[in-house]
């Protein structure tokens, strides 16, 4: 019974090239884009939690406005790093760190 059950899974990736193309297609290229950004954006959102400051707070220790953080921690910004590293560093007093695997 194991094996038959074992047969109709799917990994991941396989799930991805079926609704979005592979790796290097437009439309999965948009796909990785939007989920770094939903990713970045749950990320910004924990830690502003976690150091119990609202977003309005965030925005005025950083320079930038209460609207642009929530479109950030709702996956809707395109954000640079420069911005990103800003936000961790300075508005919320953590370090970023980056890495490529």
């Amino acid at each position: 019974m194991g094996d038959r059950i074992m047969k109709n899974i799917t990994d991941f990736e396989d799930l991805l090239k079926s609704k979005y193309g592979t790796k290097g297609t437009p439309e999965r290229d948009k796909f990785e884009a939007d989920s770094l950004a939903f990713r970045l954006g749950v990320m910004l959102k924990e830690a502003r939690n976690d150091a119990h400051i609202t977003q309005e707070q965030l925005a005025e220790k950083t320079g930038t406005k209460k609207s642009y953080i929530s479109r950030i921690e709702r996956g809707q910004s395109d954000i640079q790093i420069s911005t990103y590293y800003r936000l961790i560093e300075i508005g919320l007093g953590k370090h970023l760190n980056i890495s490529i695997s």
